[in-house]
């Protein structure tokens, strides 16, 4: 059996230099799952990787990396305490639904996020495996020993001129051996090489030994893209969904030798945006006058939009917001922004627009006038730790900001 992986913690931004558990090999195989995402991950620097605003779990070759997200490059030096962030983060905005696997599982200290979407993954198919999994007719090609379906001539005569009781065919077959459980069992494949040495190996096993045989074929974003469930594959909605995520995040082969990597990563300025949204919309439903949208376009010029983060409608009135995830602590905004901010209050005819940046204390928003203009701009930062934890309150802090 494997043994288990070396885990290293390191925060987004944050440079790591080749020594230790970190080899050379592993900076190769980062590189190259670089390259294939058009360097959006990291910078390469010379014997070390610079990690960018991309946040989560990569593994390869008996190494676990997790980058956690970070605010402040001086305090808050826990790890934990940016971890739990970065999970709650993750349920708000159903990227982790971590009532699946169980709160005592996921409250482990040494349990990872890659580990926690595994488990989610076995979970759901060992359900599907004990409600009964279902079959699907689908064509097969070969030899039969009675006549059914389309006889292919020109094959039957090359392939059975001495075995004249057989016929070479195209027929239908209604069985295990489709498209959705070809995704689910290749899956279950990934899960098997990345868990060896963990609390989830047998578990994986397991599953596998009551999963029916079924053919390998090509899977890839395409797949996911003509896949199409009925009423019948409904139930199968939610296993497919995490199956694609680690499916579509697994590079086989990416280094030089035979080692394999899985990357969970997720871009820390999104995840930003809708655990704000999440949390305004969820205090809106709560206000008779108040509205929040997320991600509203409207055409700006030949067929280009012009798309803030969020509107808020107040009564008859709009207002803007663009959420940015760094501290800019005492600095203002760049001119870019504060130039998009006036472009949003004129398209929008919005009150006010707002640049909304986490910090470690809430400072209420101050809006002022742009000059010859009716219409406001403020920087607003808010405090995301709240008691230890991720400041839950967030969506009705804002929204007061607005009363």
């Amino acid at each position: 059996m494997k043994k288990a992986n070396n885990i290293i913690q390191v925060y987004e931004h944050e440079f790591k230099k080749v020594g230790g558990a970190f080899k050379q090999k592993h900076l190769k195989a980062f590189s190259k799952l670089n390259a294939l995402h058009d360097d959006c991950y990291f910078d390469l620097r010379y014997n070390g990787i610079k990690f960018k605003n991309y946040v989560g779990v990569i593994e390869v070759d008996g190494l676990t990396v997790e980058i956690l997200p970070k605010i402040d490059s001086t305090n808050n030096d826990n790890p934990k305490l940016w971890r739990d962030v970065l999970m709650d983060m993750l349920k708000a905005t159903k990227n982790l639904k971590v009532q699946k696997v169980g709160e005592a599982n996921v409250s482990k200290q040494k349990i990872h996020l890659l580990e926690i979407y595994f488990e989610w993954y076995l979970t759901e198919v060992d359900l599907l495996v004990r409600q009964g999994l279902i079959k699907q007719y689908r064509r097969k090609t070969g030899n039969v020993k009675a006549l059914k379906g389309k006889l292919e001539f020109a094959a039957h005569l090359q392939k059975n001129l001495i075995h004249k009781e057989r016929f070479y065919s195209t027929h239908q077959v209604y069985d295990y051996d489709h498209q959705i459980h070809q995704i689910l069992s290749y899956a279950l494949d990934i899960i098997e090489h990345f868990s060896k040495g963990s609390y989830l190996y047998s578990k994986c096993k397991s599953i596998q030994l009551n999963f029916p045989e079924v053919s390998s074929s090509k899977i890839d974003a395409d797949t996911f893209k003509k896949l199409k469930l009925d009423r019948k594959s409904q139930p199968y909605k939610t296993a497919l969904e995490i199956a694609r995520f680690i499916i579509l995040h697994y590079a086989p082969n990416i280094s030089s030798g035979d080692e394999k990597m899985l990357a969970l990563l997720f871009d820390m300025n999104s995840l930003w945006e809708e655990y704000v949204l999440v949390k305004m919309k969820k205090e809106a439903l709560k206000l008779e006058d108040t509205e929040v949208y997320g991600q509203s376009s409207k055409e700006f010029w030949q067929g280009i939009t012009i798309r803030p983060d969020i509107v808020v409608k107040k009564k008859d009135q709009f207002y803007v917001i663009d959420t940015k995830w760094k501290n800019i602590q005492n600095f203002k905004p760049s001119t870019q922004d504060l130039r998009q901010m006036y472009v949003y209050n004129d398209y929008w005819e919005s009150v006010q627009s707002m640049l909304l940046y986490p910090a470690t204390k809430t400072i209420v928003p101050d809006f002022k006038n742009f000059k010859a203009r009716d219409h406001q701009c403020a920087v607003g930062r808010l405090n995301i730790i709240e008691n230890g934890k991720l400041n839950a309150e967030i969506g009705k802090e804002i929204l007061e900001w607005y009363s």
